[in-house]
């Protein structure tokens, strides 16, 4: 007989209908529900449906039994709230055990009986865990937002218990269902592991999500990818979605998982929106022809129904996996993904544009007085500031320590993180957990739904509690550094660095199976310029280590307390982030691409001055002996010339004579003190307040471009330029407003958005600015837009060009199926591609050819609305697509001597592949 893991992959297997819409169409009573049992049990029975395994087991066997006879390959055990959080309600916590048996039990019987009839179409069953009704991640208290209503391992306990006795009860597969809260999933998958570990059965992971609005979020406030790097720890056999939402609803975000999980992916929607009484009123058939899309486009391999749905819907679903004679192609889960994948709120994909990946350094007591008094003082408030300062600045993820003699740290760390958790704005990003007492990072782990960096661990204790604790950091599901320290202690040598770490890589990949990208070597940054000559070489010694590492342990990532470097330079800041800046430019380009450092550092290596650079980098790269020394002299030159080096350069450029200079200088620092008065000097120079954008502050955006892609500067220091950029865009946009012709009709309507999956807007507000500037009428969908509500809103504002904007690689795709999509609705309006990523090249190849209409690539801003004006005039609009067309397929000839794979249009639809034909 087949399993279920091998019919997963000839055909799409349907799942079973809602447990409760068919309970209560038995209109059963109080009575019912106790049974001679419960007779005297204080309290109301009525609505405790898993009780129903032990006092009406006939009629959970009849649902089985209806199920199961409209087609259902896989029927559900009815434990949805059969674990001691949700059961104590009912004050039945000690029956769990027993109704999680009996409800295996009832379904096991059912499914082998229908097995013995059609020994073809073997029928599974699934242990249903539903998510209790209580989360880990959220206060019950609105005016304490540290508490939790239960802890991670009291809820890891229940769902233990309840899931040893589903497996000792026969089901195929544990069903982690209708997760809102990504912690609480982490914690039952934590507890299945080892449950199935205990009863010595191993069967497959099933998880499903439910979104809690139409911005796709959990109810807990986290993005789908967030939660596929949340639980990419886990032996995960299928993901999903359900509930919330009816199928037609459900479909873009489902869309979203199964282009992104390298899962079989699993859709049980709710039988449309319920009405004002609660009740849903779409017909099977009209739930059938929505489910025949997720089918037909090879979106999905379960399909079910959830609230509102009985047997008459799934019998409905039978025709629609089969196709003539043979089944419809089940959906291809997305390939593993090859990168670091972390999370907050949000994912963060260390992305080939990513070069560096910046650990904001001040939520730590041993670095910080003011965060450790704030501590200490219980100001846990203020405390909170620094790190949203921090997350403001540009920090991509947040470091917190709380290792202090007079602090209890374990309670601490959990106090503060889970006040972090009530934080959106801070939240957002990965937390780096770093202690050096094991208690304190588990402590840590239990509080973060995301995935997050333990920093860190090492082999100086041997290698059997390193094998332990890496195995925990995995079960919990986060990423690790790994100190260069073993039992001989600290590698302070190249030879020494790549012995520790090659090392402790091949245990941790060949012994715990840990995912090679979520491993993090910290090869010591250690200080430098100290007098002693045994120091000299320990910059260039991590530098090479570094390298050594990305070529040789494939995957593995490469990180450092950078602060540490210039210990010998404490009090003078400007050296410090001087030499920062020239260790991280060389380090950088050797693979480095994390590091705890100060997001609000602003010396880039490009400011510092000739003469200071060559002794910085003498001193960094020790290519003299007497390097201390000289850099000495030259950090007592600067202090004795001026107290504060770092203002008195400021103030240089503030003596600039050219508007011009200052305003690019304020752009590339992410400096936005002076722009009023700059901003006011330069509209006395230019005819147009638009002639600033698109003069001196776009050449200063092309600069920043310039020093990013030189690896000059990393991403957290161009957002802050982003931001710099949008506040001087919003002191003109009065003057841009007032600028524009009274009386003169719009020239076209023109819809921008920052596709899904990016949250970067500066290009496109400035592209919408000179746009508008030019009577074009400004539709603004903001960031985050998926590919239906672009269409949406493009067929009902009647738009004429669509302009899609994105930063980063992932949005490259993005674009792509935005234009199948629109392809899809029947729209053939012009599409402008602009952002950092996109490419002539890439849109030639990716884009145009899934498209119908004219797709272009736009350079910078100041072209969108020559570009538009040739578009929407029919005298020039023919030649002008004819000339771009003509220039993509030269392109393409000429790429695909490159052996580029080539598909059909139909069948890069189909797989979202989205390659050219």
């Amino acid at each position: 007989m087949a399993t279920l893991k091998q019919l997963i992959d000839e055909r799409v297997l349907i799942l079973d209908g809602a447990m409760g819409t068919m309970i209560q169409r038995y209109n059963l009573s109080e009575q019912d529900f106790r049974g001679e049992r419960f007779a005297e049990m204080p309290g109301q029975m009525k609505g405790n449906n898993d009780l129903l395994c032990l006092t009406r087991p006939d009629v959970i066997k009849d649902i089985h039994h209806k199920y199961l006879e409209a087609g259902a390959d896989i029927i559900e055990t009815n434990t949805f709230n059969a674990q001691r959080v949700s059961m104590a309600d009912y004050h039945m916590q000690d029956l769990c055990r027993e109704i999680n048996l009996a409800a295996a039990g009832l379904a096991r019987e059912m499914a082998d009986e229908y097995t013995a009839k059609t020994p073809h179409k073997p029928r599974f069953v699934a242990g249903s865990v539903g998510p209790t009704n209580k989360t880990c991640s959220m206060s019950p208290d609105v005016n304490n937002p540290a508490l939790r209503a239960l802890t991670y391992d009291e809820l890891a306990a229940a769902y233990q218990e309840q899931m040893e006795a589903l497996l000792e009860g026969g089901v195929d597969a544990l069903l982690i269902e209708t997760i809102f809260d990504s912690l609480n999933a982490k914690a039952a998958i934590y507890a299945a592991e080892t449950a199935m570990k205990k009863i010595g059965r191993e069967v497959p992971l099933m998880l499903s999500v439910t979104v809690s609005d139409i911005a796709g979020r959990t109810l807990s406030g986290q993005t789908l990818d967030a939660f596929l790097a949340s639980v990419q720890h886990a032996p995960i056999f299928s993901i999903g979605l359900n509930c919330s939402f009816g199928a037609k609803q459900l479909k873009p975000f489902l869309e979203g998982l199964a282009a992104r999980a390298p899962y079989y992916i699993s859709a049980y929607p709710n039988a449309g929106l319920p009405n004002s009484l609660g009740q849903y009123d779409q017909t099977p058939e009209e739930m059938a022809s929505e489910v025949k899309e997720y089918i037909d486009e090879g979106l999905v391999n379960i399909i079910g129904g959830c609230c509102g749905t009985t047997e008459e819907y799934i019998a409905k679903y039978q025709e629609l996996i089969v196709s003539g004679s043979a089944w419809v192609s089940p959906h291809i889960p997305a390939t593993t993904p090859e990168r670091l994948w972390l999370s907050g709120l949000e994912l963060l994909e260390q992305t080939p544009e990513m070069n560096f990946i910046n650990v904001g350094e001040r939520c730590n007591v041993a670095g910080s007085r003011k965060f450790l008094r704030l501590i200490n003082e219980k100001k846990y408030e203020e405390a909170l500031s620094i790190a949203r300062k921090q997350v403001e600045d540009g920090a991509l993820v947040i470091d917190v320590n709380m290792d202090d003699g007079l602090l209890d740290a374990r309670e601490e760390m959990t106090t503060f993180l889970n006040l972090v958790m009530s934080e959106p704005d801070i939240a957002r990003v990965p937390v780096m957990i770093d202690s050096s007492k094991w208690e304190v990072i588990e402590a840590g782990l239990k509080c973060l739904q995301g995935k997050s960096i333990v920093n860190s661990i090492s082999l100086k204790e041997g290698e059997e509690i390193f094998i332990e604790h890496a195995r925990l950091i995995k079960k919990l599901g986060a990423a690790v550094v790994v100190m260069a320290f073993d039992e001989k202690g600290q590698a302070d040598t190249f030879e020494r660095k790549i012995e520790v770490c090659a090392r402790a890589y091949k245990i941790l990949t060949e012994q715990v199976d840990f995912n090679p990208h979520d491993i993090i070597f910290d090869p010591n940054v250690l200080a430098v310029a100290t007098g002693i000559e045994e120091h000299d070489n320990y910059a260039v010694d991590f530098i090479k280590a570094t390298g050594w590492i990305k070529k040789n342990l494939p995957g593995a990532h490469v990180s450092g307390g950078v602060s540490n470097l210039s210990f010998s330079f404490r009090g003078n800041n400007y050296i410090r982030e001087a030499m920062h800046a020239v260790f991280l430019y060389h380090a950088i380009r050797q693979g480095m691409d994390m590091g705890i450092v100060n997001p609000a550092a602003s010396v880039l290596y490009t400011d510092i001055p000739a003469d200071v650079l060559e002794r910085i980098e003498d001193v960094v790269l020790n290519r003299r002996p007497d390097a201390a020394e000289r850099l000495i002299e030259t950090a007592e030159a600067l202090k004795n010339t001026a107290t504060g080096t770092e203002a008195v350069k400021q103030d240089v450029w503030r003596e600039e004579p050219m508007v011009e200079k200052r305003l690019q200088y304020a752009l590339i620092k992410g400096i936005g003190d002076h722009l009023e008065e700059d901003l006011a000097e330069a509209v006395k120079l230019y005819p147009k307040a638009v002639d600033i954008i698109e003069g001196p502050l776009m050449e200063g955006m092309n600069k920043v471009g310039e020093l990013f892609g030189a690896g000059k500067m990393f991403l957290p220091q161009v957002v802050k330029t982003a931001r710099t950029m949008k506040k001087a865009v919003a002191i003109l946009q009065p003057l841009i407003e007032a600028d524009k012709q009274e009386g003169v009709r719009s020239a076209g309507k023109v819809l921008m958005a920052t596709v899904k999956g990016d949250v970067h807007d500066i290009g496109k507000n400035i592209v919408s600015v000179v746009m508008a500037c030019n009577n074009y009428e400004i539709i603004d969908l903001g960031v985050m837009v998926p590919a239906e509500m672009i269409v949406r809103k493009a067929i009902e504002e009647k738009v004429d060009i669509i302009g899609l904007s994105g930063l980063i690689t992932p949005s490259l795709e993005e674009m792509a199926h935005v234009a199948v999509e629109l392809k899809r609705a029947g729209l053939d309006i012009p599409i402008m591609i602009g952002g950092a990523t996109t490419s002539k090249l890439h849109t030639a190849l990716k884009i145009a050819p899934v498209y119908g209409g004219p797709v272009i690539h736009m350079k910078d801003a100041s072209q969108n609305a020559l570009v538009a004006a040739r578009l929407l005039n029919p005298e020039s609009s023919f030649e002008f697509v004819e000339r771009l067309n003509k220039e993509y397929e030269d392109l393409r000839l000429k790429n695909s001597a490159k052996q580029v794979k080539t598909v059909s249009l139909e069948e890069a639809q189909k797989n979202k592949l989205n390659l050219w034909s």
